[in-house]
């Protein structure tokens, strides 16, 4: 019997996304029939006790789903069970041994990584690191280069790399991997996606909440290692990476590695003019007053909560197109998107000295709030007017949209992928760790421009899209950030 242990199986994570993810799998009955489930965790509860808090976790997220069902549930709690451990204590980690068998164990560390060396070893001398035993690490694996190489290190005395599985949840999200499939499955994009036919591209991870009472975890990693690291480059990488071979998980792998070699590094001397950093004070956001970051902290802090960036790929692909990378807390929308700009048509024949009516196409992948995928062409506007008219339309490539008798599928929790390539043993959407070393070495490098620039963060006014030199970082090259939606 295969089986399934979280630990920290009571904690945020656990009881927000893996156990609701968990749930909506057994409904769609995509779990494995014989996979057992275990809850590991400090606090000492019965698994009574433990079903009843799973229970109100999931229940809640099912029926705004309209997909709770007594008898799915009945299903997952019979999978279910509960154990008391100390994860870094082999001698703790016996009784949970006996419990899994000897079957293979999926091992799903949903604790503070700073734990992750010490948990893995414990795995090991319990005999829960066998051939076909699987770890799955959640970011962020340390906090720059030379502490994830010790993380790291210490799992691969346990773990082969291919029973590693390092999640970064935005792979699991459908969009983004239809952003794999508008690419490689369609002869009508690839010939275009290069510097050819693209002006440049931006991606967006936009948050309006702020970092409250998470401020020591935050304080010591900011924007640039929290967002940027890890979720930015990944989708850096989808959309820059050459066509892999096959979907085999390290044809894909290698190619996203290529391209993170690829990023110009840096310098101290240049750090002020391709990067911005920010940090939030009090404003407005959505109708609310907040504070700034340093009150919610109470004191004063050089965390940047804002970041921007712009980047460039050396290779042939990409010359000459920058990338423009921002994220923060406290900005005036939840948004995360990335956006393909496209380069104006040589010369216009509609130009009757309005040259602003024709708009460069531009492709805008949605993450958040919404997933969608949008393309921007100009069309004739109706009407019989002497000269032609073109307009701008918006054209959704995603599922049903241009069906109107089509019903969407449910919108799912990215786990819920993630969960199951675990499970399957398929490492495609998960990062291997040449490919986080390439990331932490790049970020480590803007980390050491900025202080050997002595780069402090700008302050900006919650509620607003950064600093002004944000805007500034664009319209140095005539260029804006898209500010809509399409």
């Amino acid at each position: 019997m295969a089986a399934l242990v979280l630990f920290g199986g009571g904690g945020d994570l656990a009881m927000r996304m893996l156990l609701p993810s968990l749930y909506f799998l057994e409904h769609d009955g995509l779990l494995p029939d014989d996979l057992k489930i275990i809850g590991a965790a400090r606090s000492d509860e019965s698994r009574d006790e433990y079903l009843a808090k799973v229970r109100a976790a999931v229940e809640g997220k099912a029926e705004a789903d309209d997909a709770w069902s007594d008898a799915a549930w009945g299903r997952l709690a019979g999978r279910l069970d509960y154990l008391a451990v100390d994860a870094t204590d082999p001698e703790s980690l016996k009784p949970l041994k006996d419990r899994v068998g000897d079957g293979p164990t999926t091992s799903f560390l949903a604790v503070s990584p700073s734990l992750y060396g010490r948990i893995v070893t414990a795995l090991k001398a319990a005999g829960l690191a066998g051939e076909h035993d699987r770890v799955v690490l959640e970011k962020p694996v340390g906090r720059d280069l030379e502490t994830f190489r010790e993380i790291d290190d210490a799992v691969a005395h346990a773990f082969s790399e291919n029973q590693v599985f390092r999640i970064d949840h935005y792979l699991g999200k459908e969009t983004v991997q239809n952003l794999i499939a508008l690419r490689f499955g369609n002869t009508v994009f690839e010939p275009l996606w290069n510097n050819l036919s693209i002006d440049h591209v931006q991606i967006t991870v936009g948050e309006t909440v702020g970092v409250g009472d998470r401020w020591p975890y935050y304080d010591e990693y900011g924007a640039l290692r929290d967002m940027l690291q890890n979720h930015m480059l990944q989708l850096l990488c989808l959309v820059a990476m050459e066509p892999p071979a096959d979907l085999d998980p390290d044809s894909v792998r290698n190619e996203k590695v290529k391209v993170l070699r690829s990023l110009r590094p840096i310098t101290p001397d240049e750090a002020e003019r391709v990067t911005v950093r920010g940090q939030y004070v009090g404003g407005v956001v959505e109708g609310e007053p907040v504070s700034g970051y340093d009150e919610e902290r109470g004191q004063d802090s050089d965390t940047e909560t804002f970041v921007a960036i712009r980047a460039d790929i050396d290779n042939w692909r990409w010359a000459g197109v920058p990338f423009f990378m921002r994220t923060g807390k406290r900005l005036p929308e939840k948004r995360t998107e990335i956006v393909i700009q496209f380069k104006p048509v040589p010369h216009s024949i509609f130009d009757h000295g309005d040259r602003g009516a024709l708009a460069a196409n531009r492709m805008v992948i949605e993450l958040q709030p919404e997933e969608d995928i949008s393309l921007s062409v100009m069309n004739k506007r109706p009407g019989l007017e002497q000269r032609m008219q073109l307009q701008p339309i918006r054209m959704s490539l995603s599922w049903g949209q241009n069906d109107r008798d089509a019903r969407p599928p449910r919108r799912r929790i990215a786990y819920e992928r993630l969960l199951l390539d675990a499970l399957a043993g398929d490492s495609t959407l998960f990062v291997r760790r040449d490919e986080a070393e390439q990331a932490w070495k790049w970020v480590d490098e803007v980390s050491d421009a900025w202080s050997e620039g002595k780069v402090r963060p700008q302050t900006y006014a919650a509620g607003t899209w950064g600093p002004e030199a944000a805007t500034a970082l664009l319209a140095s090259t005539g260029r804006e950030w898209n500010t809509g939606h399409g």
